[in-house]
């Protein structure tokens, strides 16, 4: 699902607006509030999230926002970072508007992941999960590639049940009200990073990121953090099963396998992106 995305920037209204470089509008020792130029949220948050550790590193604790951004990509990379600097991060993004809420028939709330990633004795634990019954993105990936959608995660404009890409007006949040609920927190913590700052006053991140020594020290964490997970793990299995699969484990063996074998390609992503006029992504500021 990363090469699609090059496309959902290259086609994204708010590229063609001008950009400026980040700036911090309020910052303190353990936080920043950055306007983010309207340059693309994977350029804002890998800032954000650099400064977050920083921060954490020299504190215990630290949050950071961005407003007047757009498209931050994979929530788990920014954790990842964050993890891999032996420290828990937590990741919080109010999106573009897509998502009813229970009994609406039109969009509410974004789709509004949040993301959590923990240092371990091995590879961080990550978790990263939307409050939609579909993302966005795989939405915009279905109908590139003129497929269908599952039953029971989006609407027309009509209100009714739909599996056309082409004809959803928006998509269901997952477990009904308890989705919404965590959207609508999502959407909260996007007003603390300024969402209302922004032209759209839907975009807002929020990145955080605490040292576990603040409470245990690191290496006891990153042990009993990795006993805790081993035991869940170890839990007995349905008939059939052959594992119990943990958050990011699949992520972590496909990128691996893609190192090793490289990556496919569906054929009319692989051409969309051949298509892409020269100077369609200009340098972000």
């Amino acid at each position: 699902m990363g090469l699609p995305k090059i496309l959902n920037v290259a086609e994204h209204r708010q590229l063609r607006q001008p950009r400026r470089p980040l700036r911090a509008l309020r910052e303190t020792p353990v936080s920043a509030l950055f306007d983010g130029g309207n340059n693309n949220g994977m350029v804002a948050m890998y800032r954000a999230t650099q400064v977050a550790i920083t921060k954490a590193r020299e504190h215990g604790f630290s949050v950071v926002g961005v407003n007047n951004s757009w498209v931050s990509g994979r929530s788990a990379h920014y954790v990842e970072m964050v993890a891999r600097a032996d420290l828990i991060g937590i990741h919080s993004v109010s999106s573009r508007i897509h998502v009813a809420a229970p009994g609406s028939s039109g969009p509410a709330t974004g789709t509004n992941p949040i993301a959590f990633a923990f240092p371990t004795l091995h590879e961080p634990f990550v978790i990263d999960l939307g409050a939609a019954a579909f993302m966005g993105t795989d939405l915009i990936f279905q109908e590139r590639r003129s497929a269908v959608l599952p039953e029971g995660v989006a609407i027309d404009v009509q209100g009714r049940p739909t599996r056309d890409p082409a004809q959803v007006h928006a998509i269901l949040p997952f477990g009904g009200y308890k989705g919404f609920a965590l959207a609508l927190a999502m959407q909260a913590l996007g007003v603390l990073a300024g969402s209302g700052l922004g032209d759209d006053k839907t975009y807002g991140y929020l990145i955080m990121a605490i040292k576990p020594d603040l409470l245990l020290p690191l290496d006891d964490f990153r042990h009993d953090m990795s006993e805790m997970l081993a035991r869940v793990k170890a839990t007995p299995r349905q008939p059939g099963v052959e594992e119990i699969r943990m958050p990011s484990e699949r992520a972590f063996r496909e990128r691996a396998r893609s190192l090793r074998e490289g990556i496919e390609i569906d054929r009319k992503i692989y051409d969309a992106l051949l298509a892409l006029p020269k100077g369609k992504l200009p340098e972000l500021g």
